[in-house]
């Protein structure tokens, strides 16, 4: 099973169930299982077969659900957590670090969301030719030739 290591993350800290993690992070258990299956956080068993949390993922899931507030994909956060050795317990500067690598790609989704949401009501490029405006943003459909969708609204 994927995130499942079965040697200790980290010895000398302390070993979290995951109830204990649900309850101190806020997130559903079945979460939890979720981002442990896709390699964002990872477990130990016991002897008794039960899954043990470092306490250091409390901390990964705190970025993990800020990463995803601000819209970061999965596995744009699995990638840059994936610098990181699972069971370390991230600092203020690996945060500074994590959080700058994402401010690019958060201005460029700010600008297209304010272009969609600026330019909403008008043509989007889409090449039916129907509304008035067309005409004058879209004459002769130009823009099917660069490809089909919402060319105006798509562009870089």
């Amino acid at each position: 099973m994927a995130g499942i290591i079965s040697t200790p993350v980290s010895v000398s800290s302390r070993q979290l169930t995951i109830g204990e993690v649900a309850t101190r992070s806020g997130v559903a258990v079945s979460a939890i299982h979720f981002y442990e299956s896709k390699g964002l956080i990872q477990s130990i068993r016991t002897a008794g077969n039960q899954r043990r949390f470092p306490a250091g993922v409390l901390r990964r899931i705190a970025i993990i659900k800020v990463a995803q507030r601000a819209g970061i994909s999965l596995e744009e956060i699995k990638t840059t957590l994936d610098s990181y050795p699972q069971g370390s317990k991230l600092t203020s500067k690996d945060w500074e670090k994590l959080s700058s690598h994402w401010r690019e790609s958060m201005n460029e989704r700010i600008e297209r969301l304010t272009r969609l949401r600026d330019e909403l009501d008008q043509c989007i490029g889409c090449g039916c030719l129907s509304l008035e405006d067309c005409p004058l943003r879209n004459p002769d459909d130009r823009l099917g030739k660069e490809g089909s969708g919402p060319r105006i609204l798509e562009r870089p």
